[in-house]
């Protein structure tokens, strides 16, 4: 054999092995590092017009039904419009018969009117009862299959455990922990759920979630092994849904990312990726989304009563109204017929099953979460940080939200009620642990707290399993005897795929029959493109794009300030917020009669919220009270207690203009929102102030002692000695060398 074939021979398979080795290795590479889409920063899906001048045209957007109208159309389904829920059935059907006799004698006409009574007499195929994540989630699934849908809530969308979340879009890093160490494969699968889910959140609401890193300091070399391992399984888990990959910090990359952290003992950082979102805004868009696609859907809405039928089946319920209780004005129940009845009320869940079946079992087991929010300072803008081994083993998360700071943690035993108090022994427990990792020398001090509040998360225990006190870690849909569906449990990540399981079963339970939409609602605002994927009378809801999200990019903001004028803070906030529709928001914002800004006068002037939100949220978000704009349209009482109570008297103001309230009512509604604060952290000692103190600036600490907690400053007793800039006795307008002092 020759030298050339013996050469040949050895350096072939060489070849071939260094070719197939880095074909692999180019595979893994790819993989690990492959391109991903940042959610936004693709080309709007709708883009900004121009005229032939250049000039920008903003969009015009569809409206969702008015609150009025929207209770008149529950009031048809009763069959019988304009009769009171109180009179008797035999009369109201003679009372119908007097209205088609009395109406004309044109047979025609008497056709017409005939024609209209069976319409208004058309039931719901689903009523809904609660508008939060998960009532509203359902009502928006339900009606893009093409079914006839109601919901009402009894207070606000989001009022409750849906507005006082940890912001986080997460699969839930300590689930998965749990499920590797205690071989518990209902973790597992809980987290593989939400990872796919947190995919679904960013794409259908990129103006309102975003990729959030989070860093897990590192105190022992141990340590890297064990979270690297972990935080590349989460990575793995999510797989073709996931965001970023997981990766590791030196000990000085960490301090230079978060320059807050204590450096004793720190080794270095494990940083991972998962979302956060503007809760209740996002909540909001869900149920106005909802509505736009035909759902009825009305706030501040209470069930008194539910209906059955002579076989003892659920087929309808009775509301009241409680906005004309607040205005003072008689008004008769409204009555709701509907083929099925899903509860969706989250911590209230067993009110509502009680009203089916008094002696049922309670299957809610509430456990509470508290959160502060500090300044902006204590945390990096873009970066969070969590803290998986507290003195008492709960996880706390350190997150920028908003342009603050929110702590908080989860877990604790409580009791239900409407507007729950974080208390002070929560506040200063999370405040000492926050202390534990952050630098010494930065002061963590109560008065830093802006604002705090407590949620109730609705852990749920399934009434038909064997073992009613084990509880259920994700989510439970259980139907009644007489066909109360309830879906309750689950976290916010899963509303999407708690909302369809309850919409299978709803169509199983009730046999509805689901039916494709040929005539859309064109939520983009224009009809040159489809709205969603097609819908065709299965779940889409995994590819329905919320209102704003279709005009949303993250350089939408500049489009704003360069056509309406206004700040560019504010152009980002509104962008982030209401993504297409901030063009709405900043065309109803107020001139400011200055050279810049232009348009858009804040309520608060130390956050970006202006007064043209107040108004879009009348009128095109169902806001009904004050507590429904600073908590929920606007996020103010979550961030500043204080200043939200400063903003009050504007913000009233502008809502009477919208609704027409008179004294009196306003007044209700100052006194109703200051007892809210009261829940957001509000001093006690300023739970007592008038509207009129408000307005003249003396809302202010009540006592010195209340002075040294909750102010965010050292006041003049607490100033040194040596920041005096004269010596003792000095008359500061006479200088050192005038004539008097020789």
């Amino acid at each position: 054999m020759s030298f050339r074939q013996s050469l040949r021979r050895l350096v072939k398979p060489v070849l071939y092995g260094s070719a197939a080795a880095a074909g692999v290795g180019g595979v893994v590479f790819y993989i690990s590092y492959k391109p991903i889409n940042v959610p936004g920063t693709d080309k709007a899906l709708v883009p900004v017009r121009t005229d032939e001048n250049g000039n920008l045209i903003p969009p015009k957007f569809p409206l969702i039904k008015s609150r009025e109208e929207s209770i008149a159309d529950l009031r048809k389904s009763a069959g019988l419009v304009a009769e009171s829920a109180e009179t008797p059935i035999k009369q109201q059907v003679q009372n119908s018969w007097s209205r088609l006799k009395s109406a004309t004698t044109d047979a025609e006409e008497k056709g017409k009117t005939l024609q209209q009574e069976q319409q208004a007499g058309e039931e719901y195929d689903l009523l809904v009862i609660g508008g939060g994540a998960t009532g509203a989630g359902i009502a928006l699934d339900a009606v893009t299959r093409g079914l006839k849908v109601a919901l009402v809530e009894r207070d606000d969308f989001a009022s409750g455990t849906s507005s006082k979340s940890t912001k986080l879009v997460h699969g839930g890093v300590r689930y998965l922990e749990k499920a590797v160490w205690n071989l518990d494969y209902n973790q597992y699968a809980l987290v593989k759920e939400a990872l796919r889910e947190r995919k679904y959140f960013l794409d259908t609401a990129p103006h309102l979630s975003h990729w959030l890193p989070i860093m897990i300091p590192l105190q022992h070399w141990w340590q890297a092994p064990y979270f690297w391992a972990g935080t590349k399984f989460y990575d793995f888990l999510a797989g073709s849904e996931g965001i970023e990959t997981s990766y590791f910090m030196t000990r000085s990359k960490a301090l230079d990312a978060f320059p807050m952290l204590k450096k004793d003992n720190l080794v270095g950082a494990l940083v991972y990726y998962d979302g956060a979102h503007n809760d209740s805004r996002m909540n909001v868009g869900i149920a106005t989304t909802a509505a736009l696609y035909g759902a009825t859907v009305v706030n501040h809405m209470e069930v008194t009563e539910l209906n059955k039928n002579v076989d003892g089946q659920l087929c309808g319920a009775v509301c009241k109204d409680l906005i004309a209780e607040s205005n003072g004005k008689p008004v008769s129940p409204v009555r709701i017929r509907a083929k099925g009845i899903i509860n969706a009320t989250g911590p209230f869940c067993d009110a509502i099953r009680k009203l089916d079946e008094p002696d049922t079992k309670e299957i809610v087991a509430p456990s509470s979460g508290v959160h502060v929010i500090l300044p902006g300072y204590y945390s990096p803008q873009k970066m969070g940080l969590i803290d998986p081994s507290t003195s008492d083993g709960r996880v706390i998360f350190f997150l920028p939200w908003q342009g603050n700071t929110i702590a908080g943690t989860t877990d604790a035993p409580c009791n239900i009620v409407p507007n729950p108090v974080a208390g002070e022994d929560e506040i200063g427990w999370i405040l000492n642990e926050i202390k534990g990792y952050l630098a010494p020398d930065i002061n963590v001090r109560r008065g830093d707290v802006l604002a705090a509040w407590s949620g109730i998360r609705p852990l749920v225990k399934d009434p038909n399993a064997r073992n009613t006190e084990s509880l259920v870690r994700n989510h439970l849909v259980t139907v009644s005897k007489s066909g109360l569906l309830t879906c309750a449990g689950g976290k916010w990540t899963t509303y999407r795929q708690m909302a369809e399981d309850a919409v299978d079963e709803a169509i199983k339970q009730f046999k509805l029959r689901p039916k494709p939409i040929t005539e859309r609602a064109h939520i983009s605002g224009t009809e040159m493109i489809d709205d969603a994927a097609p819908l065709d009378g299965n779940c889409q809801t995994h590819q329905v794009r919320l209102a704003g999200a279709h005009g949303y990019s993250k350089t939408l903001f500049i489009n704003l300030i360069q056509h309406f004028g206004i700040e560019t803070e504010v152009a980002k906030h509104l962008v982030e917020a209401y993504g297409d529709r901030a063009w709405t928001v900043a065309a109803l914002g107020s001139p400011t009669e200055e050279r810049f800004p232009v348009r858009g006068k804040r309520i608060s002037s130390l956050y970006p919220y202006i007064d043209g939100e107040v108004r879009y949220a009348v009128r095109h978000e169902l806001a009904q009270t004050a507590v429904d704009v600073i908590a929920r349209r606007t996020r103010l009482a979550f961030l500043n207690a204080q200043a939200a109570l400063e903003a009050l008297p504007k913000v009233i103001d502008l809502m009477a203009e919208e609704l027409k309230w008179d004294t009196k009512r306003k007044d209700v509604e100052f006194n109703n929102a200051v007892q809210f604060l009261g829940s957001m952290g509000l001093p006690k000692g300023l739970m007592q102030v008038t509207r009129k103190d408000v307005e003249l600036g003396k809302g202010r600490f009540a006592s010195e002692v209340e002075r040294r907690k909750y102010s965010r400053y050292d006041g003049p007793a607490d100033t040194l000695e040596s920041d005096s800039k004269y010596w003792e006795g000095h008359n500061p307008v006479i200088g050192r060398e005038s004539p008097a002092n020789r």
